[in-house]
């Protein structure tokens, strides 16, 4: 079943949604980092829906989503992935909160923290990096080394066009990136008990 479209716009900004769930609007928050970033900081009240599990379980939300949904990550770049799989799945009533969990602590609205690590995307940072930085000093030792680096930029700029990340995808899926389990399936069950909640008749 799809969901009712509403008159909102595909980007939305941090002030925007705090105002519409101050109105309680019938509104879900879908946050699709991985579970070891949702456990050190979420907003109150989002669910945790992984971005590498969506597309195998995209058709269940479609079906347990009657609400507007917005997805959250770190800043709004996986978001945007999420929002291309879903609509793909004919989910169109889900919009992406502009500027991620970064643009939302900016604007002083609530988080729930918890374990601290390090997001993603800084992770990527991290290791990218490292491996450039290896394979330029490397490389004046030994010169294939060098091409080290030419693949780690390639890959960068890869990323930066498809708007995909291989090496985010696979630091995911790190012991380190899992923090608490997700019980994705569980989650759109909550959701879909919650909508049928909400639309009953009282």
């Amino acid at each position: 079943m799809k969901t009712t479209h509403t008159e909102l716009p595909p980007i939305l900004d941090a002030t925007t949604v705090a105002e519409l769930l101050q109105r309680r609007a019938s509104l879900k928050l879908i946050d699709v980092r991985t579970p070891a970033e949702y456990e050190a900081e979420h907003i109150p009240g989002s669910y945790n829906l992984p971005l590498d599990k969506l597309p195998q379980y995209r058709h269940a939300l479609r079906e347990a989503l009657r609400s507007p949904a917005v997805l959250v990550c770190r800043s709004g770049a996986r978001s945007r992935q999420a929002d291309t799989i879903l609509r793909n799945a004919d989910l169109d009533d889900v919009h992406v909160l502009d500027g991620g969990m970064i643009a939302w602590e900016k604007a002083g609205n609530p988080v729930e923290r918890g374990r601290q690590v390090w997001g993603i995307e800084r992770q990527v940072r991290g290791v990218a990096g490292s491996l450039v930085l290896v394979g330029v000093l490397g490389g004046l030792a030994w010169k294939p080394l060098t091409y080290l680096a030419a693949g780690v930029g390639a890959g960068l700029t890869f990323s930066a066009v498809s708007n995909t990340c291989t090496m985010a995808n696979l630091l995911g899926k790190l012991p380190y990136n899992k923090g608490g389990s997700c019980d994705v399936q569980a989650v759109v069950s909550r959701l879909g008990a919650e909508e049928t909640t909400v639309s009953r008749p009282t």
